[in-house]
């Protein structure tokens, strides 16, 4: 199996030079990436990096993002892709926990980087990354034998949102497989497609996406961060059918006042990924732009997707999809039995795709894998058609009086409640009943809708055991870099609202 680096390759062997990224008006060919990698590859090589060793990349997107993923690549050193957007504690945790010996950055991120360096112990060489497309800098990159399929590409570490962050090894065949039969599911379009990059490059899911860009040889369009009206004109410029994004987008272009001074009529669909899409913000996005929604399903450990909708595939509402090619599933109760079609349980995964564990974390890597399957943690059932349903996170399961409640059914029917922009259900402990449900509401501006109004609503919908116990009104959720609403920060609030 080829590596992440032959992607690049391979790329420029079959399609020839073409515009490869597109990044605040100036375009960058196929053979331009291949020549800026050579360039990092040689500067680390300069530098004393080696094969094995970390190499940290924190800043915005941009090419240079992707080109430092392949230059390191080149090396036989490890990518540590992390958001730009963490405090300098964060990243220094990465730092001491990952052992990076060179970190490349620009300009804006830097003064963060040198923080979170200082209290080290063994300090990284620090390379800025904002000369590589204009500095004569030599190309005196000697190319490295011995690379293999099963040697770690990328360590990337989890948003923490349970916890200290765990380094998820993911190995070349990881990555090159998951892409590759990511890609086998997109449809064919007619002559080259342009797609948009706007997923965060340090995090799993937009790393894929660009992979699957060098397999079907499209155009992307980067963008350094998520705005509405720059994505509009994007579409409407390249005629974009369709790109990758998370739910948090897809609320924030289907609110946005000017979206119908474009012309979108080139959009299909979307893919979503990353956290749970709401079923009534997808039906509302498809009545305002005549655009689907695609939910797909993956995690950091599977490299990351797991399933996914095929072209022609009939939608269902509220499914994932199906497993893409090479990756297997199961769902398991808690004896490790595989349950019947319809029936709840933990989804377990397995293919060329699941990390071989977590960096320098032999318990957590136990705990997860076990026999060859990784336990994702998330509650799950497939239908007769083998489409597959993310119920739950296991840990968000809530418990009353003995009876399992879903948050995910609460934020559903919460939703579609016309005061309610977003919401987020969580747990809380109850002296009686063991758990209840907390409801967090952001409401539409202006909204004169109450506490007593939402519970009365979900009276009408819900069994009265489901129906949370209190409703927190927020401004807005708090969320990770890639829009996952963060429970942990929300069960704080939650502690400190307790008597």
């Amino acid at each position: 199996m080829p590596l992440l680096q032959d992607l690049l390759e391979q790329n420029i062997a079959q399609f020839g030079e073409y515009p490869l990224f597109y990044y605040s008006g100036k375009a960058y060919s196929n053979l331009d990436a291949q020549k800026y990698a050579n360039r990092i590859a040689g500067n680390l090589q300069k530098n004393g990096i080696r094969k094995g060793d970390r190499v940290l990349v924190c800043m915005p997107n941009c090419p240079e993002v992707l080109f430092s993923y392949q230059g390191i690549a080149r090396t036989g050193a490890i990518i540590v892709p992390v958001m730009f957007l963490l405090h300098a504690e964060e990243i220094a945790y990465i730092l001491r926990n990952s052992g990076a010996k060179a970190v490349i950055t620009n300009a804006a991120t830097m003064p963060k980087l040198r923080q979170a360096i200082s209290g080290l112990p063994e300090k990284p060489v620090v390379f800025s990354a904002d000369g590589i497309t204009s500095d004569p800098l030599e190309n005196d990159f000697t190319p490295v034998t011995g690379i293999r399929e099963d040697n770690p590409a990328v360590i990337l570490y989890t948003s923490g949102t349970t916890g200290s962050p765990k380094g998820v090894i993911l190995t070349h065949r990881n990555l090159y497989s998951n892409a590759v039969n990511s890609a086998a599911n997109t449809k064919e379009g007619q002559g080259r497609e342009v797609t948009i990059g706007v997923l965060p490059l340090a995090h799993v899911y937009g790393l894929t996406v660009s992979n699957v860009c060098y397999i079907k040889g499209y155009s992307v369009v980067v963008f350094a961060k998520f705005e509405p009206e720059q994505v509009f004109a994007a579409i409407e410029k390249y005629r974009v059918r369709s790109f990758s994004v998370v739910p948090a987008m897809v609320y924030a272009m289907y609110h946005h006042p000017k979206a119908e001074a474009y012309d979108l009529s080139s959009l299909e669909s979307l893919g979503s990924g990353s956290a749970p899409l709401p079923e009534a913000l997808r039906r509302g996005f498809l009545d305002k732009f005549g655009v689907e929604v695609l939910e797909g399903y993956g995690l950091s450990e599977a490299a990351p997707v797991v399933s996914s909708y095929k072209e022609g595939m009939p939608y269902k509402p509220g499914s994932v999809g199906v497993p893409i090619p090479g990756v297997e599933i199961k769902i398991v109760n808690p004896n490790d039995l595989e349950v019947p079609a319809g029936e709840v349980g933990e989804l377990v995964v397995r293919g060329d795709n699941i990390t071989p564990g977590y960096y320098q974390n032999r318990e957590e890597t136990a705990r997860v894998l076990k026999n060859g399957w990784l336990y994702t943690g998330d509650l799950a059932k497939v239908d007769e058609d083998g489409y597959l349903y993310i119920v739950d996170r296991k840990k968000d399961l809530i418990i009353r009086g003995g009876f399992n409640i879903y948050p995910r059914d609460i934020e559903e029917l919460l939703a579609r409640h016309p005061a309610v922009l977003e919401t987020a259900v969580i747990g809380v402990p109850d002296e009686r009943m063991g758990e209840e449900a907390l409801a967090f509401i952001v409401k539409k501006p202006g909204d004169e809708t109450s506490a007593q109004d939402l519970a009365a609503y979900c009276r009408k919908h819900l069994a009265k055991n489901k129906v949370p116990k209190k409703f927190v009104f927020l401004d807005d959720l708090p969320r990770n870099g890639v829009g996952k609403i963060l429970k942990t920060q929300l069960r704080k609030q939650a502690a400190d609202l307790q008597p």
